[in-house]
Formats: structure tokens, C-alpha cells, sequence
């Protein structure tokens, strides 16, 4: 992995007022050999042609918080790719892809080293390093960096499966909470491994009982914490008659029905009973904060988000994050960094002036792109301009 750049070349303002990524800096990233950019502590406008590499910028600094990136891609996916010349097939560059940045928060600068990185039996692994050491998973990014975002992908959010539900609402609770990083990795290596014990027929009770026991803390720590996030931003989203529709948040699923009837303690022994009466069926059948799933609401007409149209849809989106980042500022005094991908281009011009008025009242480090500089134009004077073509960044 790339190292992670020594902080005394990078100029950090003694009072930044906001969490910001200040020096980015990629190697073997997607399109990208090497790059490195500097910037100040405000937004940052990245304009250019389709497949420019403007998105590959936005996922780089998505793995600057746990997960998989805002796209999703394993490892080996991220490798920068060349075209071989004999017979015209892509080749993966020799060396594995790497992202490095400065961050400013509240306690101060952070440095943050992240990769792909091969292991002793041959296997690939994220690692990470924070100032310069070594971290034992990528949840511990958490406790530094809080990074959300909304790509075109997420059109569907409402539409497609509860999974990419739960993943966008536990990127909000990370925000709040940051061990809920940890407790959703150890519930979900928990979970694949009793249902690996289970289709395999084993016997080992001991062994089930102790994944079970896992997961039961875990699993109801994780819906207890869902539940109190969607509960203020509920509140947050109520509607505040702007451009953005209010929203009504809940959580639908069997754990936090009991959440809403009983103590954690309670719900804890009543989730060990299930999973312990369900060994005979599929692992991942058993009830579990993994199959919750989010319910959100237009505040105005109390139509389902799935029977609103394309554009309410991604207006109630907007919403949460914005309504996320209120919160945020009131509970830690900074916003979390915004990563908005061809947002502007899918808005009247009404809800872009409320969209850049609150970011720029929020405080907020949001990374926007578009193909056309002037769906930006209320950000002039606020943000910064960068044109990206092939894969190289410039001043506009």
C-alpha cells in the first residue's frame, strides 16, 4: 500500500470549521496511474466528459470511511486496467491500487492510508493506516472520517431490495455511532459462518451457540441504534416547507418490533431463542436485524418513497442526507463530507439553489460532478472548480 504522505507538506487553516478532505492522492486507483490533489477546506466541483474519471475521484474518498466503496467493487475490481498489446485484452497494473489523503477534523489533521494488499496465504485484504499505523480492521475508520453519498445507482434505492436500504442507513448511523461499523462486520462474519455451519450439517451445538450468542448482541445493539437514527431524522425531515420533502422514517422488521415492546435484555434472549429454533432452516432465514429493512414516506401526501415518482425519489434522498447533516452539525459541530455524483444535472433550478444554500450553510465538504460547469453556477465564489479530462485534474 501507497504510504500515506507525511502531513507537514500539507497547509491545514487553524480553524477549519469542517470535516474536509484537504489532499487526495491516488495510485494505480481505476483510471488513474498517479495523482495527487490539494485543496482547500470547502467544496469541490469536479466537471468533465462522461468517463472522464470524475466518479473514480468520488470513490476514492468513499474508502476513506468502512465498506466497499460507493460503488460496491471488490478489490481486485479497483486495479487500474491497460490494454495488452498483443492481442488488445486489459492487463492489471503490476502494482495494486492505493488511496491516501489528508483529512481535517476537529481533533486536527488525520492521515489516511488504504489498499489492496495481498496476505500470507495468498488471499487480498484491505488494509488501512491512520497516522501512520497500522489498523486492525477498516471499521476503525470510522472514529475519524464520516463520508455519505448519492450516486445515480442509488435512483433505485427505494425500488430494488432492503440490502441497499440497510447499507445507505447504517452510512448514517456510522455518523452517530461509530462502533455500529464494527458490530455490523462482526453480526455479518457471524451470520455467514453459522450458515456455512448449518448447510454443512454440523453438529457442533457449542460452536452454534456461541455464533448465535454473537449475533444476538450484536444483532440487537445494531436495531436498537438503526432505530434511534431513523427516529431523529424523522424528526429532522419533518417538513420544513423548502424545496425538499419532508419524510417519515421507520424500521420495519421483527427485532425492532420487539425493540418498540420490550428491553434490549429481552430482545437479546428472544433473538438467541429464534436462531436457536431455526438451525433446521437456511441460516440467513432466521430473524435478524438483516432482513429490517427501511420504510420512508412523502411528509406532504404519505405515499410510499417506492410509489413517489423518479424525481420525488431522489428529492426524498436529499432530504435525509441534508436532514443527516443538520443533525450532525447540532450533535459533533461539523457535517459529514458529501459525495454527490451527477445530482445537480436530475434538479429544477429551484431545489439546486436550496440544495447549494444549505451546504454552504451546513458547512458542509460536498464533492459534486456534472458535465456542464454551469449547473454549478450558485456555487461560484464558494466552492472550488476542477476539470477532469482523462484522467487528469486541473484548476477550471
Amino acid at each position: 500500500m501507497a504510504p500515506d504522505g507525511p502531513l507537514d507538506q500539507v497547509s491545514v487553516p487553524a480553524d477549519v470549521g469542517r470535516l474536509a478532505v484537504i489532499r487526495l492522492q491516488l495510485s494505480e486507483f481505476r483510471s488513474y496511474r498517479e495523482a495527487q490533489i490539494d485543496v482547500e477546506p470547502r467544496s469541490v466541483v469536479l466537471t468533465g466528459a462522461n468517463g472522464a474519471g470524475k466518479t473514480n475521484l468520488l470513490e476514492a474518498i468513499s474508502f476513506l470511511a468502512p465498506g466497499r466503496g460507493l460503488r460496491r467493487a471488490k478489490l481486485g475490481e479497483i486495479d487500474r486496467r491497460e490494454t495488452g498489446h498483443s492481442q488488445g485484452d486489459e492487463i492489471r497494473a503490476a502494482s495494486p491500487w492505493a488511496v491516501a489523503a489528508t483529512v481535517a477534523t476537529a481533533q486536527g489533521a488525520v492521515r489516511i492510508g488504504t489498499g489492496r494488499e495481498t496476505t500470507p496465504s495468498g488471499g487480498e485484504r484491505r488494509a488501512v493506516r491512520i497516522d501512520g499505523a497500522s489498523a486492525r480492521s477498516q471499521t476503525a475508520l470510522a472514529e475519524h472520517v464520516n463520508v455519505v453519498w448519492l450516486t445515480p445507482q442509488m435512483d433505485r434505492l427505494f425500488l430494488e431490495g432492503a440490502a441497499a436500504r440497510r447499507r445507505f442507513l447504517d452510512r448514517l448511523v456510522y455518523g452517530f455511532d461509530p462502533a455500529h461499523a464494527a458490530r455490523c462486520a462482526s453480526y455479518e462474519q457471524a451470520l455467514r459462518e453459522r450458515s456455512r455451519l448449518l448447510r454443512e450439517g454440523s453438529r457442533d451445538a457449542a460452536w452454534l451457540a456461541a455464533l448465535e450468542d454473537t449475533m444476538a448482541r450484536h444483532g440487537v445493539a445494531i436495531a436498537a441504534a438503526r432505530r434511534e437514527v431513523t427516529e431523529r431524522l424523522g424528526r429532522a425531515c419533518a417538513d420544513r416547507g423548502g424545496a425538499f420533502p419532508g419524510a417519515r422514517l421507520a424500521m420495519a422488521g421483527a427485532v425492532d418490533d420487539w425493540l418498540a415492546e420490550m428491553p434490549a435484555l429481552a430482545a437479546e434472549e428472544r433473538l438467541r431463542g429464534c436462531l436457536q429454533a431455526s438451525r433446521r432452516i437456511d441460516g440467513e432465514a432466521a430473524e435478524g436485524p438483516h432482513r429490517s429493512d427501511l420504510r420512508v414516506r412523502h411528509g406532504g401526501s404519505g405515499a410510499a418513497a417506492e410509489q413517489c415518482s423518479t424525481g420525488e425519489q431522489k428529492a426524498l434522498l436529499i432530504a435525509i442526507l441534508l436532514a443527516h447533516a443538520r443533525l450532525q452539525t447540532a450533535l459533533r459541530g461539523v457535517a459529514p463530507i458529501m459525495l454527490l455524483d451527477e445530482v445537480a444535472a436530475h434538479l429544477d433550478r429551484a431545489r439546486r439553489r436550496a440544495l447549494f444554500a444549505e451546504i454552504e450553510t451546513l458547512r458542509v465538504q460536498a464533492w459534486l460532478t456534472g458535465t456542464e460547469e454551469e449547473l454549478f453556477a450558485g456555487l461560484n465564489g464558494t466552492a472550488q472548480f476542477l476539470t477532469v479530462r482523462d484522467a487528469v485534474v486541473a484548476a477550471s
